[in-house]
């Protein structure tokens, strides 16, 4: 009688084990399935941004930063943005332009205005950011 029980248990052991296992592969084949579906949902945005909707040239725009007007000079070329230049910021306070030009490599790396606010100069990147966006209005093909 012994016996029979050591086997019972030995095969509900086998058992559980599988079943385990099986659980874990479908968790791994699940979790492949994210990362390809990831993956083409990352390729897809990759190839609707590079799809510009920019024409070429030179634009102007301007924005109220934290002293004043920021006037801004937006570069398109092979309608990507390729530079955004500064133009004037009279009234700006220097520190704080300083530091909220960093928003703009931000900006040509994302070739959108959607990115976040330079913190400290949160007011004086928002002028930059305005400013870009308006001159990115003109733009539009």
């Amino acid at each position: 009688m012994r016996e029979f029980w050591i086997r019972v248990v030995s095969l509900i052991m086998v058992v559980g084990i599988l079943v385990g296992y099986n659980s874990v592969l479908d968790a791994r084949e699940k979790n492949e399935e994210i990362a390809k579906l990831k993956a083409q949902v990352t390729e897809t945005q990759s190839a609707e941004s590079n799809d510009s909707n920019y024409k070429d040239g030179t634009y102007q725009g301007e924005a109220e930063g934290f002293g004043g007007t920021v006037a801004v000079e937006v570069k398109v070329e092979k309608g990507k943005i390729t530079a955004i230049e500064i133009v004037s910021a009279q009234k700006e306070d220097g520190a704080y332009l300083s530091m909220a030009k960093d928003i703009i490599p931000k900006i040509i790396e994302s070739q959108s205005t959607d990115v976040d606010t330079i913190s400290g100069a949160t007011f004086s990147s928002t002028g930059i950011k305005n400013a870009s966006q308006e001159a990115l209005e003109k733009a539009v093909k």
